[in-house]
């Protein structure tokens, strides 16, 4: 396969991407008619995959493959001579989250041989066809319902079912994932903008990406309702009736344990100590020393995904509002996928 005719792909794959979103619905051809369909029926079978998140899923990629930022990412790495199958088992928790291991499998000029998630099944493929389109057939990629004569394989599951995927891969070459979720960390002086910010990185995707923050450590003297205000762009979550049976059950599961918690009619605030939160349940607690924090943080470092936070603190952090706008050389896990296909 031809690597500078996939990378020429990606570029008008974006370009179509960002042509698609650019128009509004009157002007919409026919092909652009059928991809407005797909993601209504994705969201139909998957009512946490509105349309909007689909499309902003899409704007990030279509943003992210440029030709100056695919060659930066794939000159740090050596590209395979013979191809090889591996397999992938992509979550669905959010949309187009396995995308970037697909294309990292294609550009390492090896088979991406596919189990879809059960909850994202429309736009992966889609894109790929519009890929191998784009770039003359030189792509190469399976869908499987059960993985099957492959090579290497990476997977991505909850801590349980990672159990699981452990032992049944044990004779692989294989990358597991696992849960993982993101923290942030505010000094106290932050301003209102940069809370609005934070507020994205809590509720874009509903808050079920591992990139989404779901822990706040504050200082002591931080005013709670400082983050209530913050988080008043994002009230109309509560019309979404999933996560509003979320918020409901939650709130009620609180009120019965007379467990402390703060509301604002679409999210609580808790203080505790846990790193994950349930969904519209947002963790925070006070800290009288940044080097506790740190220390937390490097204790609980294979969960934390990521850490949202002034890059004055010290942490290895990303700005306020960037949680969901990962870069090519972003991985999960922090597992360099690009390192590890080098090796299939």
């Amino acid at each position: 396969m031809n690597t500078e005719n996939q990378v020429l792909g990606l570029i008008k794959l974006s370009d179509y991407i960002k042509a698609f979103l650019a128009k509004k619905p009157e002007d919409h051809n026919e092909d652009d008619v059928n991809i407005e369909l797909l993601l209504k029926k994705s969201e139909i079978e998957n009512p946490w995959f509105t349309v909007d998140n689909q499309k902003f899923a899409l704007k990030q990629w279509a943003d992210l493959l440029t030709e100056e930022n695919i060659k930066n990412w794939l000159k740090n790495y050596s590209i395979s001579k013979i191809s090889k199958r591996v397999g992938l088992i992509l979550a669905g928790n959010i949309p187009l989250v396995g995308f970037h291991d697909v294309i990292s499998v294609v550009l390492s000029n090896h088979i991406p041989v596919i189990k879809l998630s059960s909850k994202d099944k429309y736009l992966i493929p889609f894109l790929l066809k519009k890929w191998k389109e784009f770039s003359g057939d030189q792509i190469q990629f399976e869908f499987v319902e059960k993985l099957e004569n492959f090579d290497a394989v990476i997977a991505t599951g909850s801590n349980n079912t990672a159990r699981y995927l452990e032992y049944y891969f044990k004779n692989h070459l294989s990358i597991i994932r696992k849960n993982r979720t993101s923290v942030a960390v505010l000094k106290g002086d932050e301003t209102e903008a940069e809370l609005q910010l934070l507020a994205k990185d809590i509720f874009q995707y509903f808050g079920l990406g591992c990139r989404n923050v779901t822990r706040i450590f504050i200082p002591q003297d931080f005013v709670i309702n400082r983050l209530f205000e913050s988080f008043l762009g994002f009230q109309d979550i509560i019309n979404h009736n999933k996560y509003a049976n979320n918020y409901d059950y939650n709130r009620a599961v609180y009120l019965l344990n007379q467990d402390k918690f703060w509301d604002n009619n679409f999210v609580m605030l808790k203080e505790d100590d846990k790193l994950f939160s349930p969904l519209s349940v947002i963790n925070f607690s006070r800290y009288e020393s940044l080097d506790d924090v740190k220390k937390f943080i490097a204790e609980n470092e294979e969960n934390i995904q990521c850490v949202v936070a002034k890059e004055e603190l010290g942490f290895n952090s990303i700005s306020f509002g960037e949680a969901q706008n990962p870069g090519l050389d972003t991985y999960a896990d922090n597992v360099d996928t690009m390192k590890f296909l080098e090796l299939v």
